[in-house]
Formats: C-alpha cells, structure tokens, sequence
C-alpha cells in the first residue's frame, strides 16, 4: 500500500484462487499476484498458480520464498510465474520486482 498499490491478502493458495475469481466475476481483476512458495497447513504458490492459470492463462504472479535453493526459485517461469523475489526483501527490491512484472 505505501507503494500506491491497493492489496488484498489471502493465508494460502485457495483462498488466493476465491478472491482472484470473485475480483474477475465483478470486472476489478488484480493486476498481479505475489505468492508465498510454501504455507503450512494450506495451499502453496506452485499449485495455486496452476489452478489460477487454468482460471486466467494472462494471470502474472511473482512467487516469494526464504529458500532460494528451491527449483521454483530459478526456474520460475517453468512454473508459470513471472518474476521471483526471495525473502527477506527490502521495499526497493519489491518496487523493481513488481515493475518489472507489470510490463
């Protein structure tokens, strides 16, 4: 939000899915999503950014984890995402990060 930006969080995968689907019912779609790569005890980034793109083939995510030695993390457009940011991440890399996503 300090960014400019209006967010809408979810705590998983599925509740992502929820509110990316109801933004589209009601023509205020997200204009990119950030995704945790793994949440305990919910759906993770890579299998929800499969069912957003069975929902949306335009949909642009960038996914986000503290294990940067995970294969998701290198080779994240293989899992159709757009761009990557490893935590921690200060607020000037996740300027450079979602501008360069949003192109």
């Amino acid at each position: 939000e300090c960014l400019g930006y209006e967010v809408t969080s979810a705590c998983d995968g599925s509740e992502a899915i929820a509110l990316y689907t109801e933004a589209e019912s009601v023509r205020k779609p997200f204009d990119i999503i950030i995704m945790d790569l793994t949440v305990p005890g919910g759906m993770g980034g890579v299998e929800a950014m499969r069912k957003l793109k069975e929902i949306d083939p335009k949909v642009r995510a960038v996914v986000s984890s503290g294990y940067s030695d995970d294969p998701v993390m290198s080779e994240y457009r293989d899992y159709g995402f757009c761009n990557v940011v490893t935590k921690p991440y200060e607020i000037n890399e996740l300027t450079k990060v979602l501008s360069k996503a949003m192109k």
